[in-house]
């Protein structure tokens, strides 16, 4: 009789008013690995909205039923603000973290985890519009389209969640087999624009940062009381 396989555990992290491409372009890659069970983690059941427009989410377990995760991936969004508030999640990240084989994001995602307090030493990326935002967390920016270190591997904007995803394949799985799933989703991307603030239009990239002046300020406000928080908890001056 064959042995059981052993299945690998990846659980995607929901949250209200995240960017369904962060989640679902990774998803999209790694439920295509073989002996790997996929999950969608929420604090309950209840659909989940994304930041775009009415598409709803349905998480498969709560945190509680969770078991011990291989990889945990946090997305980004417009809500990864409320998430670095969120307690409940801040603390299953720490506690998934402890067993994890990696703890990734994709975009945004990344300020979750730093304000769990898993990104301080590391190299790590985000969205290109926050990655000015992760040094006060102790973590080390860098601007490429996926970062590993160590344990921790993180994608950049959105679309970067493809990326990130057949990057982690390799991680898992080796070269050959994330070949195979980036041909099997064809991609094989050509932008008819450019899509990286170094290579946009100067005007294109002012006009995107100046587009939202009170998210700013509160990605400024959350941000300061997440530092505070993570000093307060370590008991070092911040």
């Amino acid at each position: 009789m064959d042995e059981a396989k052993t299945v690998r555990q990846i659980g995607f992290v929901l949250f209200q008013g995240l960017t369904q491409l962060d989640l679902t372009g990774p998803w999209e890659v790694l439920t295509r690995l073989p002996d790997t069970a996929c999950h969608l983690v929420s604090r309950d059941l209840l659909p989940v909205r994304s930041a775009s427009g009415g598409l709803r989410i349905v998480p498969t377990m709560t945190y509680a039923e969770c078991p011990q995760l291989d990889m945990i991936c946090v997305p980004g969004g417009p809500g990864h603000l409320d998430a670095m508030q969120d307690e409940a999640l801040l603390s299953f990240l720490r506690r998934q973290a402890r067993g994890c084989r990696f703890v990734t994001a994709v975009c945004t995602g990344t300020l979750v985890l730093a304000a769990a307090g898993l990104m301080r030493g590391f190299e790590c990326t985000t969205h290109w519009m926050s990655m000015d935002r992760l040094a006060a967390f102790g973590a080390k920016p860098a601007n490429r389209r996926v970062v590993v270190d160590r344990d921790r591997i993180t994608g950049g904007g959105v679309t970067a969640g493809i990326d990130f995803g057949l990057a982690v394949a390799a991680e898992f799985h080796g070269e050959t087999v994330a070949r195979e799933i980036q041909l099997q989703i064809e991609y094989a991307p050509e932008p008819p624009f450019p899509g990286s603030p170094s290579t946009a239009e100067a005007a294109t990239v002012a006009a995107l940062k100046s587009r939202y002046p009170a998210y700013g300020r509160r990605m400024e406000a959350v941000d300061a009381a997440a530092v505070l928080k993570m000093g307060d908890a370590a008991g070092l001056p911040t």
